[in-house]
């Protein structure tokens, strides 16, 4: 009996395990499919998936953990959603929040719009939360501070805003080592009370937002803090001396344009830099623009070894340069501009051998320049212009083999420059102005052929004539010898600068007539030679002057007549005051006396014979041409000539009917109207097979050049294979009709997204913007070098670059392309394509038009090179080319070179607002900062008015792959793996 109690026990016992584990079984598959269809809810609130990351979410897969960007555990629960950097449009769903296993949820560098859901919230599991540029935007839900075990928060480069919840930097998660808030439009305080303890925090980056108040003081509880980034804020009170003093791992401090003070009243800075001794690895120190006051305390040369920026510009700090910052032997960059510093520049400075940038300009300095340090060999930028520095300039520059700008000029300086500055083969910038330097000018700095921006000697003492040597220059875009004592004549060498756009010999004592060559320089924009001694008359040349846009010839001694026709025309009287001897037609000169009869006789009858001369040279070729050209059926440089052999060379495309692109266009409705142009309008449409197109019909009023555009676009879709250029899809040609089917481009031109107002705007930030740079001149390059058949574009802008569903851009609309044979010859793809009027002659668009166009020069590839630069200094500016069309400049080209290079802070500013830099692990402003200067001096090259002095596509493309390798490292995966998250 009572085995039969024990038997019966055991089978209850193990009928009820298995009870159990039946449930649970079911419990878990119950909650896999949880998992399953929270996904899917997901999934429903992406509205645009272009790269198809999503494309193996299906159901008919056994389970979601094969989908692409989800992880799973061993119970097929799901840990992780990794989905960044795959740019999905939608919103996210609070159904996310039901993945209650989930650890890493990361959606970065995405289109996602909304708010953050509150819901996430109850993931209770979750370490990492990475939201960081998308286009979120309202405040940051309070429920995030639930979860306890966050290691690593990223909502940065987005446009949330309002408060940064209490909660959660105070009640939040203690295990947090990484916050980057950064790059919003957050405000309030930093909400961090002293009771808080975020101990294990070591990255917090809150950069380019409207935070206000001090820093707390509950930061000096986060002891292993490693980069703290508050720059472009608010942020008031003392520096965080005590602060900082408690963070002995600091690498990273950027506290620069906030409201700051020094201590003491803002009079002492000794007590912040003596809280950053203990800071052992300390590399970078940023307190730019906080007007802060006080002394540099010698203590800075006890900071630690490692510091290889320190950026102190901007500021109100006075007193003298401390010898002991020379101990800092690592420095690459030292920025003490714009202050009130006084005394000299000490000698120590070359123990610092690794400097490569030194600024101390706009200060108080005296003495002379220290010959000492002038031997540290990686130095490459030295300013020293806005001091009272006296003595005579060192001998010793030529010992810098790197020196690319010397910027000397505001100072005292004196003596005579020195031959041996020739020997800085490097050098571009050379700014001796407004000192009180006396002597010659050395033949040896006359032919530094290395400069290429500028050469500014005014306003000194500099005697003798202007040295030949000076011609060597052939790369120089400016020259200012104004305000000397130079004597002699102009050199009629100076026609050799081809490079040349402003050059100023005013106020010297040169006599002697103009010399003709300044008129034939192909890209002088302004010429000042007033005040001077010069005679003769004006020179032809500068009448017929095509870039010639401001003139100064006031008080001399220029006589003759003076025309208001060509480059003159838009002069006054105020171009020419002071020279007695001249006469003509400019308003308010006086008028000159009537010439001889015979004069009128004879011009007429020699005007007339050039003209019929002309007429017959123009005229017969045509007449011959129009007279043949329909008896005779053949290629010429592989262009159909008739319809007959159109057909037939097009057989090769797929075959699509008129009656098929009428249905796919609506007719061509208005709605389905995507773009317009000079040769005709694009529409978009679908085909029956769901296939998205763009029909670019070709417009039958313009008559003649129907043919010429719808020819010379197929042949280059014909004969081009390139990743970055648009592909033909099928062309249909009636005798009525004719249109080019291509593939329609989801995410429109380049145009839409600089300017929204055009249409739906993605949000690029800069990395895309250099990226879509990188891939238009990787399609350049090809059609330069690589194509069969070299093509010039001639008409690259904005509209015409296309953006795939990768955001990778491809060049399109070769409408008034150029096929050219050999180096920049164009040969037209066909006779009847060649140049026939200046409408012809001027291709391209307004603003993107090369210079050299406009002089009667064929299509070359240095066009495109020039329509490129000014794309990207369209790109950095904000601005249209036609924007910035005034008395002041005519070309972007022009408005960027007045603010270059002094001026450019307001435009880089305002570059980095626009296009909203942003990074997953809140990489520091000054990357991006770097990279739009070097775009605008990249653009600046491009657009130089000399052809011969402009890259080649393939070197601009070769330096745009840099930017973009540059911009996509190294900062994000080394922060991260320093958080041990990746």
């Amino acid at each position: 009996m009572i085995m039969g109690t024990c038997k019966f026990f055991k089978f209850n016992i193990l009928f009820l395990a298995m009870a159990v584990f039946f449930a649970v079984l079911a419990q878990a598959k119950a909650e896999n499919m949880n998992d399953q269809a929270s996904l899917v809810s997901f999934m429903s609130g992406v509205v645009s998936d272009p790269r198809h990351a999503l494309e193996s979410w299906s159901i008919s897969h056994a389970h979601a953990c094969n989908w692409s960007g989800v992880s799973c555990n061993r119970k097929n629960r799901v840990v992780q959603l990794v989905l960044s950097g795959t740019s999905l449009r939608g919103i996210i769903s609070p159904s996310i929040a039901n993945l209650s296993y989930l650890r890493i949820l990361d959606l970065s560098g995405n289109f996602f719009q909304g708010h953050i859901p509150s819901e996430l919230g109850s993931l209770f599991r979750l370490k990492q939360l990475s939201l960081s540029t998308n286009l979120l935007e309202g405040r940051i839900p309070t429920e995030l501070a639930s979860l306890r075990e966050l290691v690593y928060l990223d909502l940065g480069s987005n446009r949330l805003n309002g408060e940064i919840p209490v909660p959660l930097f105070c009640s939040g998660s203690s295990s947090l080592e990484y916050i980057d808030l950064s790059n919003n439009s957050l405000t309030g305080r930093i909400p961090l009370k002293h009771q808080c303890a975020l101990k294990e925090l070591r990255f917090l980056l809150l950069w380019s937002n409207k935070l206000v108040g001090e820093v707390p003081r509950g930061l000096s509880n986060s002891s292993k803090l490693q980069w703290l980034d508050l720059e472009l804020n608010l942020l008031s009170g003392e520096l965080p001396s005590e602060i900082v003093s408690k963070m002995p791992r600091l690498q990273y401090l950027y506290l620069s344009y906030n409201h700051f003070s020094s201590h003491k009243g803002n009079t002492d800075l000794e007590p912040f830099f003596s809280s950053l001794v203990n800071s052992s690895n300390l590399q970078e120190l940023e307190l730019s623009g906080n007007s802060l006051g006080g002394g540099i305390p010698s203590i800075i040369g006890d900071l630690s070894t490692s510091l290889v920026q320190i950026q102190l510009d901007d500021n109100h700090i006075s007193g003298s340069i401390p010898p002991s910052i020379s101990s800092l032997v690592n420095l690459t960059l030292l920025n003490l501009s714009s202050n009130f510093l006084n005394g000299s520049i000490p000698h120590e400075l070359y123990r610092m051998g690794k400097l490569e940038r030194l600024y101390i300009s706009d200060n108080s300095l005296s003495g002379e320049i220290p010959s000492a340090f002038l031997h540290v060999s990686h130095l490459g930028l030295l300013d020293l212009s806005k001091n009272q520095l006296s003595g005579s300039i060192p001998d010793s520059f030529s010992d810098l083999p790197q020196l690319r700008r010397l910027l000397l000029y505001e100072n005292n300086l004196s003596g005579t420059i020195p031959p041996s500055l020739g020997d800085c083969i490097n050098l571009e910038i050379l700014d001796l102005s407004h000192n009180k330097i006396s002597g010659l000018i050395p033949q040896e700095v006359a032919g530094l052929s290395s400069l290429k921006l500028y050469l500014n000697l005014s306003s000194n003492h500099l005697q003798g004539p202007i040295p030949l040597e000076l011609s060597k220059m052939d790369m120089v875009l400016a020259i200012d010898l104004s305000s000397n004592n130079l004597s002699g004549t102009i050199p009629s060498q100076l026609g050799s600068c081809i490079a040349l756009e402003y050059l100023n010999l005013s106020h010297n004592i040169l006599r002697g007539p103009l010399p003709l060559s300044m008129g034939q320089l192909p890209y002088l924009r302004e010429l000042d030679v007033s005040l001077n001694q010069l005679n003769g008359e004006i020179p032809q040349s500068l009448h017929s002057s095509s870039s010639l846009k401001k003139l100064n010839l006031s008080f001399n001694n220029f006589s003759g007549n003076v025309s208001n026709e060509g480059a003159f025309s838009s002069l006054s009287l105020d171009s020419f005051l002071g020279n007695v001897g001249l006469c003509g037609s400019i308003q308010g000169m006086r008028a000159c006396g009537k010439k001889r009869a015979s004069h009128s006789i004879i011009l007429p009858i020699l005007a007339s014979l050039v003209a019929s001369l002309i007429l017959l040279i123009v005229a017969l070729p045509l007449v011959l041409k129009s007279k043949f050209r329909r008896r005779v059926g053949i290629f010429n440089h592989g262009i159909i000539e008739d319809e007959e052999k159109e057909t037939k060379d097009l057989k090769y495309y797929p075959k699509i009917s008129y009656q098929q692109l009428i249905e796919a266009t609506g007719g061509f409705s208005s709605t389905s109207l995507i773009g317009s142009g000079r040769f005709g309008r694009v529409y978009k449409g679908i085909l029956t097979n769901n296939t998205s197109i763009a029909v670019k019909v070709i417009d039958s009023k313009i008559g003649g050049e129907i043919s010429k555009s719808f020819e010379r676009e197929c042949e280059v879709l014909k004969r081009t294979r390139h990743r970055n250029l648009i592909r033909i899809m099928t062309i249909c040609s009636r005798p009525d009709f004719k249109a080019l089917v291509l593939p329609l481009m989801p995410n429109g031109s380049l145009e839409t997204h600089l300017y929204p107002s055009h249409g739906l705007s993605l949000g690029l930030d800069l990395f895309q913007l250099v990226r879509i740079g990188s891939d238009v001149a990787e399609g350049l390059a090809y059609l330069h070098h690589n194509c069969p058949v070299k093509v010039v574009h001639c008409d690259l802008k904005p509209s015409n670059i296309l953006l795939d569903d990768d955001m990778t851009a491809l060049v399109t609309d070769f409408g008034i392309a150029k096929l050219v044979k050999g180096e920049d010859k164009d040969v037209s793809a066909h006779s009847s394509v060649s140049f026939s009027s200046a409408d012809d002659l001027l291709c391209g668009t307004v603003g993107y038009i090369a210079p050299e166009y406009g002089m009667g020069r064929q299509a070359s590839t240095q066009g495109d090179v020039y329509s490129f630069g000014i794309l990207l200094l369209e790109i950095v500016t904000g601005k249209r080319p036609t924007d910035v069309l005034s008395s002041e400049s005519s070309s972007l080209h022009e408005w960027v070179k007045i603010h270059y290079p002094y001026k450019l802070e307001p435009i880089v500013n305002e570059a980095l607002v626009r296009y909203e830099p942003r990074t997953p692990l809140g990489c520091h402003s000054k990357r991006w900062h770097d990279v739009i200067l070097e775009l605008i001096e990249l653009g600046l090259i491009c657009t130089q008015y000399s052809p011969s002095t402009r890259p080649t596509m393939l070197d601009i493309a070769h330096e745009m792959a840099r930017l973009k390798e540059y911009l996509a490292g190294p900062f994000t995966e080394e922060a991260s793996t320093k958080v041990g998250i990746i």
